[in-house]
């Protein structure tokens, strides 16, 4: 049995849920999201719970995608209740980020400036070195952020560049000069 696919999913007052034809949609205050699932895997939607189910406990083949799916419904139900918020700093001298219209200017020291169009259902918002990205799609909100964040990864030395907030990057050591 797998104990991640074993958990019950506890839906928050005023979120919705339906399994349909192996689609799962779950309708919130954020928003609503729907994902297909494989035919081997099921949910059963009780009052404000989901259990998902798979079409036999005792294949071993069968537990990794049972806790993936699992995982999946309770991100959506977290996503459309709650919201995910990934949030990037861009450090460096001359490294800047602002709002253009609907797409994020950033002066990475390119000798031009990168420009990133927002996918629609993302809310970004830029103050002084920090990109705030806010969305009710987990896997939408982390591709997003992966994607700003790949654009000047940090450098060893100095450490400019893009990370995440919280994120340590170790600094090496310089050349030392000979005395």
């Amino acid at each position: 049995m797998s104990r991640v696919g074993k958990k019950i999913t506890i839906m928050p007052s005023g979120v919705t849920a339906s399994f349909v034809d192996n689609v799962l949609s779950i309708k919130g205050p954020k928003g609503e999201l729907t994902r297909s699932f494989p035919k081997v895997v099921s949910f059963v939607i009780e009052g404000n719970e989901i259990k998902a189910l798979v079409k036999d406990e005792n294949d071993i083949s069968l537990f990794a995608i049972w806790g993936t799916v699992a995982s999946h419904a309770s991100n959506m139900v977290e996503g459309v209740s709650k919201g995910f918020v990934k949030k990037l700093e861009v450090q460096g001298v001359g490294f800047r980020a602002e709002m253009a219209g609907k797409d994020l200017k950033l002066a990475l020291g390119f000798s031009h400036p990168v420009v990133v169009s927002i996918p629609a259902n993302l809310k970004v918002s830029v103050e002084k070195n920090m990109i705030t990205i806010e969305g009710y799609d987990k896997e939408l909100v982390g591709q997003f952020a992966a994607k700003i964040a790949a654009l000047k990864k940090p450098e060893p030395y100095k450490g400019k560049g893009i990370r995440y907030e919280g994120q340590v990057v170790p600094l090496k050591q310089g050349k030392k000069a000979v005395t």
